[in-house]
């Protein structure tokens, strides 16, 4: 008589459960959008999610820690002049979020500890590139400041928010409408999905195809997509991927092994309400003593449900086999060393004592002066209708008479300010 043997492996238990009633966030007005985003982004900090607003694209940042119901007037992240189609939080600066817009614009915020009196209105920097609108953005997972916008112009194009410039433009890769892209552990390479039915392995500093159209796959999953658009979660520490989809009302799961059949299934987590959005907290921001390998965010029409993912264990030590060191908040590479050719491993921290998430660091964006970008010499051809010869010591010169009229200006200021001041004496004095 053969055994069947049952495959080893510590996650073959995992179970998802809802937190309490209390623990929810309530009356949100998630965005009715028609786009394939997952509307939601968490860390240690924050949820933000996308929601309805008039006259324009908002999100609302609430701390973790507030839950409950929601005020109709807290204050909103807006700016956007067309409905906000993605959001993405820095992965190394908690305060620091990225947003994507039918408006073709990317913009960058600062999201301070304390809850704000009002709107956030002011981005740090707006990243204006794309000819349509942006439906993708994705931060670079070990260099600083590097973000990722993918938009319906077919366009990928990497910014230094650092310096609200233009890092690379990947263009003349994408036949159609990209769906999603995907950073390698480094940052090395990219991966994208079209709807040309292909999938890209990209080197973006090349700029070139590596690899496209895979005759084989190594495994093969049916799935039901009746209900739409599948969102998948990959957490690289325990090789499981979750597929959410939009519009379902479960969450699949499979373990990823070395070992064919490659792919596991592990179990589903069903609820009765269909979700329209899903966030993925990373791995820093969970419980380890309670043995929570992953929290999920489900978005429903006017609530945000946390779903908690567990391992069944007895003891209340910590689990090393489930927490590897994973990556923290802190860059491995500056935005110029990784454009110059550079990669790095993300840079690691322990979650044996726990994660506390660090203060708020403000970003700082240092613009360039095109003025310090001196012509070269000799005659300069332009199709503007300035005169070809206009040479570097005439240049000199407009900037020379610029700061004498600045000069002027600023006396003339201080006159009007004397006479003024004067006057107002003079009046104070004969009523």
């Amino acid at each position: 008589m053969s055994r069947r043997v049952v495959r080893q492996s510590k996650f073959r238990h995992v179970f998802g459960q809802p937190v309490k009633a209390d623990q929810m966030y309530e009356d949100i007005r998630v965005s009715k959008v028609t786009w394939d985003s997952s509307f939601c982004a968490v860390n240690p900090k924050f949820v933000a999610i996308i929601v309805e607003s008039g006259g324009g694209g908002a999100f609302i940042v609430l701390p973790l820690a507030k839950t409950g119901r929601v005020d109709k007037n807290y204050p909103l992240v807006t700016g956007h002049t067309a409905p906000v189609l993605d959001i993405d939080w820095c992965p190394h600066n908690d305060n620091v979020i990225a947003s994507a817009s039918e408006d073709t614009t990317v913009m960058v915020w600062q999201v301070p500890d304390y809850v704000p009196v009002r709107n956030i209105t002011e981005p740090v920097v707006t990243l204006e590139g794309h000819s349509k609108r942006v439906g993708i953005i994705s931060w670079h997972p070990t260099a600083r400041n590097v973000l990722l916008s993918a938009g319906c112009d077919n366009l990928v194009i990497l910014w230094n928010v650092g310096t609200g410039e233009t890092l690379l433009v990947l263009e003349d890769m994408h036949t159609d409408l990209i769906y999603n892209v995907g950073w390698n552990r480094n940052g090395s390479l990219l991966v994208t999905t079209c709807k040309d039915k292909k999938v890209r392995v990209i080197d973006p500093r090349k700029q070139q195809v590596l690899a496209k159209n895979f005759e084989e796959p190594i495994a093969l999953q049916e799935m039901d997509t009746s209900n739409g658009v599948l969102l998948p979660f990959y957490d690289p520490d325990s090789s499981i991927v979750y597929l959410c989809g939009k519009g379902d009302s479960s969450i699949r799961y499979f373990e990823i092994t070395d070992e064919a059949p490659y792919v596991h299934y592990l179990n589903t987590y069903s609820s009765k309400e269909p979700q329209r959005g899903m966030g993925f907290m990373p791995k820093r921001g969970l419980d380890v003593s309670k043995c929570e390998i992953a929290r999920f965010f489900k978005l429903h029409e006017r609530k945000c449900e946390p779903i908690v993912m567990t391992v069944p264990r007895k003891s209340d030590l910590f689990q090393d086999d489930l927490y590897p060191d994973t990556p923290g908040p802190e860059p491995a590479l500056e935005a110029d060393e990784w454009l110059s050719g550079k990669d790095a491993e993300p840079i690691l921290i322990s979650l044996r004592d726990g994660y506390v998430p660090v203060k708020n660091r403000e970003l700082k964006v240092v613009k360039k002066n095109i003025l310090d970008n001196k012509p070269p010499p000799g005659r300069r051809h332009s199709h503007s209708t300035c005169n070809p010869d206009f040479s570097q010591p005439a240049l000199e010169e407009v900037l020379e008479e610029i700061r004498a009229l600045k000069e002027t200006v600023q006396a003339q200021e201080k006159r009007i300010s004397d006479l003024e001041n004067k006057l107002c004496q003079f009046t104070n004095g004969t009523d």
